[in-house]
């Protein structure tokens, strides 16, 4: 590309950056000198990042890849998060991709290595960690399996397995993502002293735990009331015969508005020894747990460290006649009814709309919606649900 076009597309990248990118890529024809193809994609990055990682799209001069790679990096706020919970000397991300997760971790160390197979997303990453003050990360163009084999230990190993099938489906299982950690855990923790794994927030927990011998931690994070990120933590351990596996600590994580609230830690040994009690009556009050709370599943706990009764064993839902600081959402209750026809009509009587929730319920909230009559939206909340004894109400909630 000539200079004055390279020019020209920096300046017309830097002008249209909140255009629609669909119309921008119908008008190339008007700007000749404008390498189109490149800008759309810089401004559709751009766009991405703005919202994304914030500090990125503030930098000027990053780069940004195609629109995949942009769709799977982390954001900047669980990017940040992931950073706080290792430190030491020295660091190598083995899946850099475009390299969100490893510039803010590489902050914790002194020195980093960024491992990536795609040689155009090892290009952005030199380039862009050099706008951004990272020096002492080294760019590698390589496999990072081939690279942990013959690597010197470092402090911390970072990876974040692909999760989709060859034919671009997502896969959950740890087996099912390349490369398979299980496969590699023995490895992994003879090149780094601790190791941490970016997996998908579907996983089931306890299988995870049962899969990895020697996961320390793990950390479910939710922005927003929207589970994002599984990470699991793995360090050496003694194998004890007595004492097979020490118990993993599992911490929900809730970010909201930006803001990290109180974390909920626990073990499943913990949830397991758990007392519970089931309410006989709904009281003034309703909780419903956040995402990551709904993910990492310490129902029991809940009702116990929170003085709340449990509406069913399978209701995910808790309630109390004192208001307390539970980390979720919380309601207080107006009213309450069968689904008798008679008793329904006078219920339903004056709700246009409501934010309709299922928990432990045979319908879905798309047939209940229909059933009811009801339209989305508005300051009411309807919770369908099942109580102690299995009876079906529909409870009616202010925030």
């Amino acid at each position: 590309m000539e200079k004055k076009s390279l020019s020209e597309t920096r300046d017309f990248i830097r002008s249209h950056r909140k255009d629609d990118v669909h119309v921008l890529a119908l008008q190339a024809g008007k700007y000749p000198q404008v390498d189109m193809q490149e800008a759309v994609i810089q401004i559709a990055g751009w766009q991405i990042a703005e919202k994304k990682m914030p500090s990125w799209a503030s930098t000027e001069g990053i780069r940004y890849p195609q629109h995949l790679s942009m769709e799977q990096c982390s954001s900047e706020i669980t990017a940040r998060y992931k950073a706080s919970l290792v430190e030491g000397d020295t660091f190598a991300d083995l899946t850099g991709g475009f390299g969100v997760d490893c510039s803010f971790i590489a902050r914790r160390f002194l020195h980093a290595h960024y491992v990536e197979r795609q040689e155009t997303l090892c290009g952005l990453a030199s380039h862009n960690f050099a706008l951004l003050g990272l020096g002492h990360i080294e760019v590698h163009h390589a496999d990072g399996i081939a690279y942990l084999q013959q690597m010197e230990p470092v402090d911390c190993l970072y990876l974040d397995p692909a999760r989709r099938d060859n034919h671009g489906g997502k896969t959950i299982a740890i087996s099912d993502c390349e490369p398979d950690v299980s496969q590699l855990e023995s490895l992994l923790l003879k090149k780094g002293k601790s190791v941490m794994v970016k997996l998908s927030p579907m996983l089931d927990i306890a299988l995870a735990i049962q899969t990895l011998k020697h996961i320390s931690q793990v950390h479910i994070v939710a922005v927003n009331n929207e589970c994002k990120e599984l990470i699991i933590l793995l360090e050496g351990q003694e194998i004890n015969t007595e004492y097979p596996k020490k118990e993993t600590l599992i911490s929900c994580e809730q970010i909201v508005n930006n803001l990290l609230t109180k974390p909920f830690s626990f073990t499943l040994e913990e949830e397991r020894n758990a007392s519970c009690e089931y309410a006989d009556r709904l009281g003034k009050y309703l909780y419903e747990p956040g995402a990551a709370l709904l993910k990492a599943g310490p129902y029991r706990l809940l009702a116990s460290r929170y003085g709340v009764k449990k509406l069913h064993p399978n209701s995910h839902l808790y309630t109390s006649d004192t208001l307390v600081d539970f980390p979720g959402r919380s309601f207080q209750i107006e009213a309450v009814s069968g689904f008798g026809k008679k008793e329904l009509k006078a219920f339903l009587q004056g709700i246009g709309k409501a934010n309709l929730t299922v928990r432990n319920f045979p319908s879905s909230v798309a047939e209940l919606r229909k059933k009811l009559k009801v339209k989305e939206g508005g300051d009411i909340y309807l919770f369908a649900t099942t109580l102690k004894e299995g009876e079906k109400v529909l409870i009616k909630c202010v925030k």
